[in-house]
């Protein structure tokens, strides 16, 4: 049996160029992935949308508007004087969770940490998306009982999932499996009736 043959001894220079090589091919595979990286980022009007005007001025008291935002379904609720004076009654505020919307996990533009939480007390601006498990609530905006209500229900927002309640500013009642208020969005009012929504108001742009 003939002994094995060693194997010939590694030319340097040709190993210096495999090495070169190997690397040469590891960056352009790298700059290849940019461009692609790149194409499946989503398009500017998508990370950056522009904002959206609504006009609110056909929206009598009493009446709610539903759209969809960024692809979630947003609320705007017209409150009537009533409503609004209602928000602020301590037998309410009592049941709360957070009436103030002081938790760290509100999603609550400064300018709407207040009993309306609301930039304009009539405008309710809210996201119609349940902070427990992403469920759309179903509107119970008349007070009194009902279908899974308690018979003091000042009027709000039902999750038909759990059970979780929200009164007519958003804000969840305690002991509920929702752990914090409906999301209100940047938004500001150019007037009365025109909601502007993706802007801060000045100040908070500040």
């Amino acid at each position: 049996m003939k002994p094995a043959t060693p194997p010939p001894p590694t030319d340097p220079a040709r190993r210096r160029w495999m090495a070169l090589s190997c690397g040469l091919g590891a960056v352009g595979g790298v700059a290849a992935t940019i461009p692609l990286a790149g194409s499946l980022l989503p398009p500017e009007h998508l990370r950056h949308p522009p904002p959206l005007r609504v006009d609110l001025a056909a929206l009598a008291p009493g009446q709610k508007l539903s759209l969809t935002w960024l692809g979630q379904p947003l609320w705007v609720v017209h409150r009537t004087p009533q409503q609004v004076a209602a928000l602020s009654n301590p037998a309410l505020l009592a049941r709360l969770a957070d009436p103030q919307s002081q938790r760290p996990g509100s999603i609550t533009p400064t300018g709407a940490r207040n009993a309306t939480r609301s930039l304009l007390p009539q405008w309710l601006v809210v996201v119609g998306v349940c902070t427990h498990l992403g469920c759309t609530p179903l509107d119970r905006l008349t007070p009194g009982a009902g279908t899974g209500l308690p018979p003091d229900w000042p009027g709000g927002f039902l999750c038909p999932c759990h059970g979780s309640t929200f009164d007519l500013a958003g804000r969840v009642f305690r002991d509920q499996p929702a752990p914090d208020n409906l999301a209100v969005p940047a938004h500001r009012f150019a007037s009365a009736t025109e909601l502007i929504l993706g802007e801060d108001t000045p100040a908070q742009a500040a």
